[in-house]
């Protein structure tokens, strides 16, 4: 629904999608979005959803089953998710998740993209009386994430990752879905700005069109479970993982008991000296 005020991505009905595409594709290198949103409806605590997600994306208005949109895309997706699907979770819903697909991957909704996440934090931004915003800037490899939902005009770090790379020539986009469960998901207004950042001549001289959507991780993103404050940690210790700690402790035991009995002959050896 087409407003004055905003664009209703899908009222507080059961069964609903709808999104919005910029028509243009962007040749920005380097850029930051502002979001201007608004999720609310009458649903009380986890019976509302399913939340909105934000695109740069290959392909547009191609209707499917992420937030209302198409699942294995190539591209960034900002999920700001309002219902936990995983009952065995220890997030603090509504939950803001990022996640970058080169066409290989699939966002698994009954573990709320947990997967596939690359990083997330928790964000009280459903049913607020005021404001709320979210930043995404991307500059020279580096994804941020911040939000401004307690109306006090600035900022909040919710997620940082480098090691991104991402195309030029893909569009811009925002989508929503309901399913059993519903809310008002609105778009204010969505506001793209240039950063002007000096890059290399090797990095100038790069087709930018032709860059493979994907993320230098030190770990896989599958690696991440839940914890309750919002962000992921490495997973249980595996058994290949304790047997190179209990080495690493025996080796350090080893070490020390060298230096000390090095230093103890040493010291023998002074005293001899004085008898």
């Amino acid at each position: 629904m087409l407003t004055s005020q905003y664009v209703r991505l899908t009222p507080d009905e059961r069964s609903k999608e709808g999104s919005i595409w910029n028509h243009l594709p962007c040749f920005l290198k380097d850029w930051e979005m502002h979001v201007h949103f608004k999720v609310h409806g009458a649903g009380k605590k986890n019976l509302h959803g399913d939340g909105i997600a934000l695109w740069y994306t290959r392909d547009r208005l191609v209707p499917g089953p992420v937030f209302g949109s198409k699942d294995n895309f190539h591209g960034l997706a900002i999920f700001l998710d309002t219902y936990p699907n995983d009952e065995t979770t220890e997030r603090v819903f509504p939950y803001i998740s990022v996640m970058v697909n080169n066409g290989s991957l699939s966002y698994d909704h009954s573990k709320d993209g947990r997967w596939t996440e690359l990083a997330g934090c928790t964000a009280d931004f459903r049913n607020r009386d005021h404001d709320t915003f979210l930043a995404v800037r991307y500059s020279r490899g580096r994804l941020t994430v911040m939000t401004d939902l307690e109306d006090k005009n600035e900022w909040k770090n919710c997620i940082d990752i480098t090691g991104v790379r991402l195309p030029t020539g893909y569009y811009f986009g925002a989508s929503a879905g309901t399913g059993d469960l519903s809310d008002n998901h609105d778009i204010i207004s969505m506001k793209l700005f240039q950063l002007m950042v000096e890059h290399t001549p090797d990095e100038e001289n790069i087709d930018w069109t032709k860059i493979e959507p994907s993320v230098n991780l030190l770990k896989s993103p599958k690696d991440n479970v839940d914890d309750p404050t919002g962000n992921f940690r490495s997973g249980p210790l595996t058994g290949w993982r304790v047997f190179l700690l209990l080495l690493c402790a025996l080796l350090g035991i080893i070490v020390c008991a060298v230096v000390g009995a090095v230093v103890f002959q040493k010291r023998q050896e002074r005293n001899k000296r004085f008898y």
